[in-house]
C-alpha cells in the first residue's frame, strides 16, 4: 500500500478563512498576503512588458532573463552556485516547484519527512506521488528540530526530506544546530531534501538566509523553492522556481513541462528586472515588514495574550492557553471572526496527526497600520469578552 488515493475534497484552511472574512466583513489577519503591492517599479516593467510582448510560450524551464537574475541573485547573497542553463526551473508559483520536485523525486511507496506544522499542501502532494508522508511532530513555544526526531521517523523506505526555512507557521529561522541535524540524518541515510526557502527574504535585516543549498556537504541533495511573490510582495502573480544541480533539475523540468509547461513572460521578466535592479527595496521592506510584526506584537501583548516568538515571514502567532482562554484553536478563530470581526488561522490546521496542539492561533502582520490598529481593538475586545 503506497498511500495513494484520492485526494479529499476540502476546502484549505487559508480560503475557508478567508471567505468566512469576506462574509462578515471582517479584517483578514488570516491569509498570508501584504496589504503592499511591491516596488512600483518592478510593477510598471510587468506593465510594460505585457503591452510589449513577447505574449508567446516562454521557454519551459524560464525566460533567459529570469534564470540569469536567479543565478546571480543567489550567488550574490547566498553563496550557492546555479547554473542558469541547467540548473533552474521557473514555474507558476512556489506551490507548483513543490509538486513537481515531489511527483519528480518519489516513486510509489517512498517516504518522505514532513515537519509539523507544516505547510499544508506538503502531505497531499506526497500522496499523489505515490509516497508515504511520514510526520516529524514540533512542540510549542519553541518548534525545534532535533536529529532525535528525525531519526525517530525514518524508514528504510524514506527517500525525502522536506524542509521549511524560515517557517510557516510558526516564524522562525533554523539555526546552526537545527540545520546540522538535517544535514547529517540526510548524508546517514542517503536523503534528498527538498528545501523550501520562499520566505528567505522576509526576514530580520540583522541576520541573513542561510540556504541548505549552501552547504557543500549536501552538494546535488538539496532542492530550493524561492517565491517571487514573498521577495516582492507580489503573491498574485504566481511566479516561484526550482533550483537544483542538474541531473534533479533535469528531472524536475520534465515533469514541470507536463504542469504548467510555461509561467507568463511578462512576469518572469519584470522579477528578473527587480532581482537585478531592486534589491535595495528588499532592506526598506524587511524593515516594514519588522515594524508590522511589532506593532501587532505588542498590541496583542497589551490585550492580554501571550505571544509565541516570531522573526521572520508574515507572521506571528498567540497561544491560547497560556492567555487565560480555555478554548481551542478553531473556535477561538471561529468565534473572533463571526462575533468580532477578524480572521485568524488555527495552528492546529498545519498538523495531520493525532493529539496536535489545539491552543495556538497565527496571525499575519504584513498589513497597514491602521488595519492592524483595528484589528487589536477588535481582538482587545474578543479577549475580554472570551475570557
Amino acid at each position: 500500500m503506497t498511500g495513494a488515493g484520492p485526494i479529499p475534497v476540502r476546502t484549505t484552511i487559508f480560503e475557508a478563512m478567508s471567505a468566512k472574512a469576506v462574509a462578515a466583513g471582517a479584517i483578514n489577519l488570516g491569509q498570508g498576503f501584504p496589504d503592499a503591492a511591491g516596488p512600483a517599479s518592478v510593477r510598471a516593467e510587468a506593465a510594460r512588458l505585457m503591452l510589449e510582448g513577447p505574449h508567446q510560450y516562454p521557454r519551459m524551464r524560464g525566460t533567459d532573463a529570469l534564470r540569469t537574475a536567479l543565478s546571480a541573485f543567489y550567488a550574490d547573497t547566498q553563496g550557492p552556485a546555479f547554473d542558469p542553463g541547467t540548473d533552474i526551473v521557473v514555474t507558476s508559483g512556489a506551490t507548483e516547484a513543490l509538486a513537481a520536485a515531489i511527483l519528480a523525486l518519489l516513486s510509489p511507496g517512498d517516504g518522505a519527512i514532513v515537519i509539523e506544522p507544516a505547510y499544508d499542501a506538503y502531505a497531499p502532494l506526497v500522496r499523489r506521488a505515490g509516497g508515504l508522508p511520514q510526520f516529524v511532530r514540533l512542540s510549542p513555544p519553541g518548534w525545534r528540530i532535533s536529529r532525535e526526531l528525525l531519526e525517530a521517523a525514518i524508514t528504510p523506505a524514506t527517500r525525502l526530506l522536506l524542509v521549511n526555512d524560515p517557517v510557516n507557521p510558526t516564524g522562525r529561522m533554523l539555526d546552526d544546530g537545527e540545520r546540522a541535524a538535517i544535514r547529517d540524518v540526510a548524508l546517514a541515510h542517503d536523503l534528498l531534501i527538498v528545501a523550501d526557502e520562499v520566505w528567505e527574504e522576509v526576514r530580520p535585516g540583522s541576520r541573513p538566509h542561510v540556504s541548505l543549498a549552501a552547504d557543500p556537504a549536501l552538494a546535488g541533495r538539496v532542492v530550493k523553492i524561492g517565491s517571487a511573490g514573498k521577495i516582492f510582495q507580489v503573491t498574485g502573480w504566481k511566479v516561484g522556481w526550482a533550483l537544483a544541480h542538474a541531473p534533479l533539475a533535469a528531472r524536475i523540468a520534465a515533469t514541470h513541462q507536463y504542469l504548467t509547461f510555461t509561467t507568463p513572460p511578462a512576469l518572469q521578466d519584470a522579477v528578473a528586472f527587480g532581482l537585478n535592479d531592486e534589491r535595495g527595496w528588499l532592506p526598506v521592506m524587511r524593515a516594514e515588514v519588522e515594524a508590522g510584526r511589532a506593532r501587532l506584537a505588542d498590541g496583542l501583548t497589551a490585550a492580554g495574550y501571550a505571544v509565541l516568538p516570531s522573526e521572520a515571514t508574515w507572521f506571528l502567532s498567540i497561544d491560547l492557553a497560556a492567555s487565560g482562554l480555555a478554548l481551542t484553536d478553531v473556535d477561538f478563530c471561529t468565534r473572533i471572526v463571526d462575533q468580532h470581526g477578524v480572521a485568524g488561522i488555527p495552528v492546529s490546521a498545519f498538523f495531520e496527526t493525532a493529539g496536535a496542539p489545539a491552543n495556538v492561533v497565527r496571525f499575519c502582520h504584513a498589513k497597514a497600520p491602521g488595519t492592524i490598529a483595528a484589528a487589536l481593538d477588535r481582538l482587545a475586545a474578543a479577549r475580554k469578552a472570551l475570557g
